[in-house]
């Protein structure tokens, strides 16, 4: 093996203990270490993204549910009641039904936390306007 020393990356915990020990063709061990991610850098990395999954799901919930509409109407227009196609049909109904209703209720939560953080920073706000004045 070669008397490289390991590069690290700034900000990347340092991982306890190798991921992965393989041999290669010229029977060496080579130790493989894998850095550990923390929300931070993850946040940094997506941009925050990672907290608004439901603004990813709607639109997929939409195309599923427009699907299963479709396979649906269409199973169901050749009068083939209990075939597979009516059933996958109903299955991929009730599948963006879900997601639909699942992206919602996200979105409730989610509002309902930036509102009461909201509420905290007005309320330390007018208590500190409140001792400018006294």
């Amino acid at each position: 093996m070669t008397d490289e020393p390991i590069k690290e990356i700034l900000g990347t915990p340092k991982s306890p203990k190798p991921a992965a020990m393989e041999k290669n063709a010229n029977g060496e061990v080579v130790v493989t270490m894998v850095p550990l991610v923390s929300e931070i850098q993850l946040a940094a990395a997506t941009g925050g993204a990672e907290l608004s999954c439901y603004r990813c799901v709607v639109p997929f919930a939409v195309v599923v549910l427009i699907t299963g509409t479709v396979v649906t109407a269409v199973a169901y227009s050749f009068n083939s009641h209990g075939s597979i196609i009516s059933i996958l049909g109903l299955v991929l109904l009730s599948l963006g039904l879900f997601l639909l209703a699942s992206s919602v209720l996200c979105w409730k939560v989610r509002q309902r936390s930036k509102k009461a953080k909201r509420r905290e920073s007005q309320t330390t706000l007018v208590a500190n306007q409140r001792g400018w004045f006294v």
